[in-house]
């Protein structure tokens, strides 16, 4: 009897563990379903934001500009004229549009998100304000275009699509870095054109925690303020860029997370090198 029941109570358990297993398989499917759904609406949504003739800046092998010549007489170059700005249906959609960023080469082509008054409203929602579990781009609330500060912070979720800062990890390789040392940023007025500084981990630290924290540097007002920045940053890179920079310079910094520690992130971190195009008002 005692055994009859043993073998009752056995069988049951194992049903009730075929009947969870069977449920976190849907919900793991259901899962992924929503994912790919959330995956290909935001990128449809973004696809039609992007200029009708794919407009992408065709960049020299390298945008550092080049010395001039101390004997030679300069020569003034013309203002250039405002131009109508490529990703205008951006800004005119979504108030909340920063600006775009593109990276040649790679996926990374997605209009940037401020919301100071709620830095995480578009953590899980999309370009559209609805709720999308690949989030968007999303510009630091200490982070400002107009006026610009020194250091631009872009934080964006390291999907495993490869959607939005999905393939910033690749960077870890230099011969990816070697091919993908540019970063173009287009701001309501201006095209802004950047080259890779450094590339390295991190992680977001304890208050406490008397550490180099990267995500606290927006503005160098002092020599010593872009030292401790600057230095910090060449110092943890994983490899050596050859790309200098000197106060006075803006750099735009992109981060992801990563789990080789807790609260982990992956950083890449770019100096402006030149400007591109001057835009006209948005309105016009």
């Amino acid at each position: 009897m005692v055994m009859n029941e043993r073998k009752s109570n056995k069988n049951f358990f194992s049903k009730f563990l075929l009947i969870i297993a069977i449920l976190c398989f849907l919900a793991a499917g259901a899962l992924a379903v929503l994912y790919v759904r959330d995956y290909l609406a935001n990128n449809q949504l973004i696809d039609s934001l992007k200029p009708d003739d794919g407009y992408v800046e065709v960049l020299p092998e390298t945008m550092s500009p080049a010395t001039p010549d101390p004997t030679s007489e300069p020569t003034p170059e013309p203002t250039p004229e405002p131009i109508e700005h490529p990703y205008k249906e951006a800004f005119l959609q979504n108030a909340d549009t920063a600006g775009w960023i593109q990276i040649p080469g790679t996926v990374i082509d997605y209009p940037i998100m401020w919301t100071p008054g709620d830095e995480e409203y578009y953590l899980y929602r999309g370009f559209d304000k609805k709720k999308n579990q690949n989030g968007c781009l999303i510009l630091d609330t200490d982070s400002n275009t107009n006026p610009l500060s020194t250091n631009l912070i872009i934080h964006g979720h390291n999907m495993k699509s490869g959607a939005m800062f999905g393939s910033l990890l690749k960077y870890e390789d230099v011969n990816y870095y070697n091919e993908h040392k540019n970063v173009i940023l287009y701001t309501e007025d201006v095209q802004r054109n950047y080259e890779i500084v450094a590339v390295f981990r991190s992680q977001i630290y304890k208050t406490t925690d008397q550490v180099f924290k990267f995500y606290k540097f927006f503005n160098a007002n002092t020599q010593e303020e872009f030292d401790d920045f600057y230095n910090n940053i060449k110092a943890m890179s994983l490899y050596d860029t050859g790309v200098t920079a000197e106060f006075g310079d803006n750099f735009i910094t992109l981060a992801t997370c990563t789990y080789h520690v807790t609260n982990g992130r992956f950083v890449v971190v770019a100096k402006e090198v030149s400007q591109g195009d001057t835009y006209l008002p948005i309105t016009q």
